[in-house]
Order: C-alpha cells, then sequence, then structure tokens
C-alpha cells in the first residue's frame, strides 16, 4: 500500500493519532493503541513536525483510557446496546473496547471519514457516518428501540457552542429515547486559556465552550441526570505512571480549581 498524503485540514487528526502510537511503544504504556500505530505507519508525514508536548500527550492518552473503561464497564452490564462515537477523527476506540455484541456508530465530517475509510471497513456491527454532528438527521441511521445507548463525545463538545450541545443532546433524545453520555470539559477559566495551547493553535480550532458546576447541565430542561465527575488528577490509572509524574498529578490534585480545569462528565439523559 502507498503511502496517504493528507490535505492541511487532514493533518489535524494526527495529533492524537500519532500521540497514541507513541505512547504504545512505551515499556509501561498507559494506552496500548496497535491500530494507531498502523496507521501512522502507511500515512506520508513528518510527525516530528507535531512537537506534542509530553503533558499533553499524557492527559489525551489517560483521558483515552478512562473512556475506553467506563464504556467497557458500561457494555458488559447492558446488553443489547448501541454505541455512538462522536467526532471519532481517527481513533480507534471500537478495536480498543473489543465488544462483539455492541453495535457501533462512528461518527465525523466527510473529510475525516475519507480517510477513515481507508483504515476502516464496515461490517455488520461496525457502521460510519459522515456527517457534522450538529448537522440534522445524521442521527436516524442509528437503530432505534435498542435496550441501551452510549453516547461517547472526546474531545469534541468544547469546540461547539452552547447552543449547539443543546441542539445535539435534544436531537439524539428524541431520536434515540433514554442514552448515558460520557465527555470531557474545560472549566470556563480553561477554556478561555487552552485556546493559546501550541497544539490546538496548530490545529486552527476554536474553543467555545466550557463549565464549572456539573450540575448545570441538569437545568438545561432536558431531562439531564448528573451521574460522576472523573477528574485526571485522581484516578487509579495513576498509580501506573512513573514516581515523577505521581508526584506531580498529586499536588496538582490538592487544588481544585486544577482538578476541575479538564475533567470527564457523565450523565443519563431520560426521556420525559
Amino acid at each position: 500500500m502507498e503511502k496517504i498524503v493528507l490535505t492541511d485540514v487532514q493533518q489535524t487528526l494526527l495529533i492524537p493519532l500519532y500521540g497514541k502510537a507513541m505512547e504504545s511503544q512505551k515499556d509501561s504504556p498507559i494506552l496500548v493503541d496497535k491500530k494507531a500505530a498502523e496507521i501512522v505507519s502507511k500515512i506520508d508525514y513528518n510527525f516530528s513536525l507535531l512537537k506534542i508536548p509530553k503533558k499533553t500527550n499524557l492527559l489525551m492518552c489517560l483521558r483515552a483510557r478512562l473512556i475506553d473503561q467506563f464504556v467497557k464497564s458500561f457494555l458488559k452490564g447492558n446488553s443489547e446496546c448501541v454505541a455512538l462515537h462522536l467526532g471519532c477523527g481517527l481513533d480507534s476506540r471500537y478495536d480498543r473496547i473489543g465488544n462483539n455484541e455492541v453495535t457501533w456508530y462512528d461518527v465525523d465530517f466527510k473529510e475525516v471519514m475519507d480517510i477513515r475509510e481507508l483504515f476502516y471497513a464496515e461490517t455488520d456491527k461496525y457502521h460510519l457516518i459522515s456527517s457534522s454532528v450538529t448537522e440534522d438527521n445524521w442521527f436516524q441511521k442509528v437503530p432505534r428501540g435498542k435496550r441501551h445507548y452510549i453516547v461517547v463525545a472526546e474531545g469534541l463538545l468544547m469546540y461547539l457552542k452552547e447552543e449547539d450541545i443543546k441542539k445535539v443532546i435534544r436531537a439524539l433524545k428524541d431520536w434515540l429515547g433514554s442514552f448515558t453520555l460520557i465527555f470531557d470539559a474545560f472549566s470556563i477559566y480553561a477554556a478561555k486559556k487552552v485556546g493559546k495551547h501550541p497544539s490546538i493553535k496548530k490545529t486552527g480550532a476554536v474553543i467555545q465552550w466550557g463549565i464549572d458546576d456539573p450540575v448545570e447541565l441538569t437545568k438545561w430542561g432536558m431531562g439531564l441526570e448528573f451521574i460522576k465527575e472523573q477528574t485526571f488528577t485522581s484516578n487509579d490509572e495513576i498509580r501506573n505512571l512513573n514516581l515523577g509524574t505521581r508526584i506531580l498529578f498529586g499536588m496538582a490534585n490538592l487544588f481544585p480549581a486544577v482538578q476541575k480545569a479538564h475533567r470527564l462528565l457523565i450523565y443519563k439523559i431520560k426521556t420525559d
């Protein structure tokens, strides 16, 4: 197979892809992603140009691992389940989860899916949807009436305006009924500051949304029930990091503002 050359827009997909591939090569990786390494080997690009800060990559891989664990647990405890991965990029979560029972839908822009289709083949259980998540009717490709639904929005909602986030949640609720939603979010202060980060600047993306109190979303009037907040500074995976990094995480965990700067939020969206 010849190496693939990406457009400037498509190159923004490489930061999380390459980060996970590099993490997988460590002696004690926090995340193993063989598919990421495979894809990196087939793309014609000087990956050294990305200059991903070590801390950024660590948090990115930690975020992915924690979401993977939650999804695995959810699928194990709920039969007849459909999973939606919104803004999937080139991520290989479906492969990492390794559940043959779940019906899975990866969703992203067409220009993303044009690349994704080179590496991922649809099956009766695995599906690709080419669409912006804010477009109308894409969700109608997802079957209704299943017992359980889980929606993953990793590295996505902070780039949307609040009214668009509400639109997406409302549309999914109207189509699917009840579902569980897991996503990562910045605090309002962090959302204002993170746009200056070199990785964000390189993508040209704009951070548009942050949240301080997770309970605020329950006031949106769409049946959102707050389930859990998971910080990156305090979780079971930290014990697998080297001593210096564990100390840094422990110090960060002493300050609530740092704890909540970037974390995972989990909600149950219930029908009326």
